[in-house]
């Protein structure tokens, strides 16, 4: 498979970038993108909430009343979680919610969300380009000539750029990555990929099958 590949400008070049079928085309596997991205919004969870059970609470440990003979409920000392101020029974604790899946799993699930853009037609290639300084209206100025501006759009680079990431950082619906740092989740919440003609050589000696 070809695509044509752009300019910063947004014009088309005379160059054409040829895609591996394997990691371009390759058959979506939905339950592998779930899995992925499932673990992705896992590992974003902060898992800090704690509540103070009733060992942890500073009290009295006095029993209130006597055991038998008053007619009422038995009940222990004050930080008994039925009284106001007492410990929280069955309390959140902190924890880590994420969980681990197979490496090739997590590649299928790549495969396969590359594959809907592409099938999408949300695929968008570009030459490789650099910015002098981190400033935003640059990176703004070529999502606009490429009709992206506004829109959540993804930039995959071959390698971690600190100027581009730094210059695309206060647009809110704009994302730089590099090609070894992509995930599913990202790959499909943006509306618009981008990726640089050195990212796509990249992404195939990840992805593609060894011969």
């Amino acid at each position: 498979m070809e695509l044509p590949v752009l300019s910063i400008a947004g014009k088309k070049t005379s160059k054409k970038a040829t895609l591996n079928d394997d990691v371009f085309s390759f058959e979506p596997n939905d339950h592998a993108v779930y899995l992925d991205v499932k673990q992705y919004l896992a590992q974003q969870r902060q898992g800090t909430s704690k509540a103070k059970e009733r060992s942890e609470i500073r009290g009295s440990r006095k029993k209130l009343r006597r055991q038998k003979g008053t007619g009422s409920a038995r009940v222990g000392d004050i930080k008994n979680p039925i009284f106001r101020g007492g410990g929280r029974a069955f309390g959140p604790r902190p924890q880590d919610h994420g969980f681990k899946l197979n490496k090739k799993l997590k590649q299928v699930a790549r495969k396969s969300a590359l594959s809907y853009k592409v099938k999408d037609e949300c695929l968008t290639i570009i030459e490789d380009f650099k910015l002098e300084a981190p400033k935003t209206k640059e990176y703004a100025r070529i999502l606009a000539n490429l009709d992206f501006n506004g829109t959540r759009s993804l930039l995959i680079l071959a390698e971690n750029d600190s100027i581009i990431a730094l210059a695309a950082r206060n647009l809110p619906k704009a994302t730089v990555i590099s090609a070894a740092h992509m995930n599913t989740y990202q790959i499909l919440n943006a509306k618009d990929l981008i990726v640089s003609e050195s990212a796509i050589k990249e992404i195939e000696k990840l992805f593609a099958k060894k011969l």
